[in-house]
Formats: structure tokens, sequence, C-alpha cells
């Protein structure tokens, strides 16, 4: 049965959906929170009474109510005898809302189905125990994978000090981004495009270096309808970045923070902060070529953010990966080849001279986007310091 059907009202039973479907639906609900419920999980939520879906909800956004209350919310708490599907585990403590425990409690729901489990400390098993001890029976696990994959970012981020990064390419098959004379747009499809917009509207925010800016003039936004702006962050240790770039130009419009060091040029600051960018100073990489990555990381976590979206160029791309900064792959490869010694690679910096101390990616898939392929995976290990 589609979650389509079972989300306009269908009455078919609930053992004919079966607790994956809901789930399912769950999930869907779920992704329309994505990047937008930070520092929060995105969570979503499915009532069902006597085999029919009767409410769903999902977590806009921190301080708005919960998945479970805002499904809860459209019955007026009235769920004696429901069953709850939520993708995450309900909470048990009092944070910018209330307890989700107390309110599946008070309103009379019978059963509760979590996909995954909370890796927060405040929160991990608390609220299921509870649940159980006070006569509530618990499914846990269903679809647990897929529930866990929706908040990989948050899931890293809530037990380490920095977000979850990804790295995010356009590429010809060669593995260039740029032909010899520094020409990118466009090398990919207009449907990678658009996954990228997708991709945008999802993170929190989107890295580039300086260079990008100065070539290419990016907007860095996700130009899709209902889409919401991921913070635009540059790393530029020198304020080379010009004052009538887009993302300047718009930084009043979309938070734009540029990552320098302490001994940028103070009057380039001021007049970018004039415009509406905030300019924060962190420490700069070894050997004083740029901006450290992982302080970037350090003082993006700080801000509560969970996901970033690292988009290049190369130099940027060799910093991350020397580093060991980055957590997952996206690659999308145009069926074209440029060729030539000077074309600029996807990945700069140092490198590796041994195979065995390269990245490995593993948990490889491949999708399509028109013409292009696009490859996702991840590292075999992440440093996560």
């Amino acid at each position: 049965m589609a979650i389509a059907e079972v989300a306009q009202g269908n009455e078919r039973s609930e053992r004919e959906c079966g607790p994956e479907a809901l789930m399912r639906m769950a999930l869907l609900e779920a992704s329309k929170g994505l990047g937008r419920t930070t520092p929060n999980p995105a969570v979503g939520a499915v009532l069902v009474r006597d085999g029919c879906v009767v409410a769903t909800g999902f977590h806009a956004r921190a301080g708005t109510d919960h998945a479970e209350v805002a499904a809860l919310r459209k019955i007026d708490f009235r769920a004696e005898g429901c069953d709850l599907y939520t993708t995450l585990e309900p909470c048990d403590h009092q944070g910018r809302t209330g307890s989700c425990t107390e309110a599946i409690l008070a309103a009379g729901i019978r059963r509760v189905f979590a996909g995954a489990s909370d890796p927060n400390p405040l929160v991990r098993g608390r609220g299921l125990r509870k649940l159980a001890r006070r006569g509530v029976e618990i499914v846990a696990g269903v679809l647990g994978e897929e529930c866990e994959r929706l908040n990989e970012a948050y899931n890293f981020a809530v037990l380490n000090p920095r977000p979850f990064v990804t790295l995010k390419a356009g590429l010809s098959l060669d593995g260039r981004i740029a032909t010899s004379k520094g020409e990118s747009r466009y090398i990919t499809s207009e449907a990678s495009r658009r996954e990228v917009h997708a991709l945008r509207n999802t993170l929190d925010a989107v890295l580039v270096g300086v260079g990008t800016v100065i070539a290419d003039d990016p907007e860095l936004t996700a130009r899709l309808p209902g889409a919401r702006h991921p913070r635009r962050v540059i790393m530029d240790r020198r304020l080379r970045i010009p004052l009538n770039a887009k993302l300047v130009a718009t930084a009043k419009d979309v938070p734009t923070w540029v990552m320098t060091t302490r001994d940028a040029p103070a009057k380039k600051r001021r007049m970018l902060e004039a415009r509406g960018v905030e300019v924060i100073a962190v420490a700069a990489a070894r050997g004083g070529s740029g901006v450290d990555p992982r302080a970037v990381l350090k003082a993006l976590r700080k801000r509560e953010l969970t996901s970033v979206l690292v988009e290049g160029g190369a130099g940027i791309h060799g910093a991350f990966v020397d580093a060991r900064l980055v957590d997952k792959v996206v690659l999308f490869y145009a069926p074209l080849i440029i060729g030539g010694e000077r074309a600029i690679g996807a990945v700069g910096g140092r490198g590796t001279p041994a195979l065995a101390d390269a990245l490995r990616i593993e948990r490889v898939s491949m999708a399509t986007a028109g013409p292009d392929i696009v490859i996702t995976g991840y590292p075999a290990t992440s440093s996560g310091r």
C-alpha cells in the first residue's frame, strides 16, 4: 500500500499497511524538518486508531512542538487506544519544550513503535523505559537503519565537538572540476544541480573557499520551491572576498559567515560587517597557508550547527581530506573527459604518498541525475575529534 494512500486517509487495516509502511509515513513527515530543526534531530510521528491514521506531525524547528506532540495536538491530545509511530524514541526530559513521554501517557496511547534510539545521553533509552514501566507496549527498531540514516548528522554531532561533514563535488569522468583555464560552469547537468539545491536545503551550512567565490561568484542558496537557504561559510584568511560578490550583496538576507584569522585586515573586516557579513576569527592552518578546517568546524558546532556541506574548491577539499574531517562524500560525475595536465582536480592539498594511507570509501551507492552518475559513500574511518 502506498504511503500516499495512507496519508490521504485510506481506511484499510493497519495489518494490511503494516508497521513498516506506517513508519515510512513517519519518515516522510520527519524529512520535512531536515535542515530546520538544528540543534535538534528531525522527527516524524503518525497516530493510528482502529487501523486508521488519525494524525501526523513533525518537528518543525527547535523550540516548537516535538513530532509526537505536534501529532497529538491535531486531535486535542485525545489518543486513547492509539498506536504511535515515531522515527526517534520520545524524549523524557524538559528542554525547550516539555517531555514527550508525559504527553504520550496523558493522551492514553497504548503502543509506541519507535524507529531509532537517540544517542544523546540525556535521552537514550530513558523515554522508552519510562513508557514501558507505565504499561505502554513498546516495539523498537522498526526501520531502524533508515531512521538512523535520516539523522546521521545529528547522531554524529551530538557526540562530537564538530558537525558532520559531507564533501560534494561535480566533476568529469577523469576527476576534473575545471579546465586548465578555470572554466567549471557547468560540468554537471541541470538535474545534478537540482540535486545539489535539494541537498543544501537539508543541511545547516554550505562551505567554500574564497578562491571559489572569486572564480565563480556563487550564491550558495537552495533554489527550489519552498526551500530554505543554508548558512553560507567562506574560508578566507586574508579577507580577499570581493565586496561586490553575490554572497556579500545578499548577506543581510541569508546568513553569511567568513572564517578568517586574527591577523586579517581590520578595515576589510569592518567593511564586510557593515554589509551584514559576520566575520569570525579562528586559528590559522599549520604553515600559515589558510584557515584551520578543524577550528572552523569547532566554531560552527559552538553555533549549534550539526551538518556542513563542503563544496570546494580543490584546495578546500584537500584541506578537509588531509585532516580526515570528511564523514560522507557525494560526487556528481558528468559523462565527459576534460584531460590536460593543468586541468584542476577535485582534491588538492598534500595528499598521501602511500595507497595504504588513502581515504577509503565504503557503503558506496550509485544513482543517476539526468546523464550524470552520482556516487555516495562514507569514509572507512572518521576521526570525529
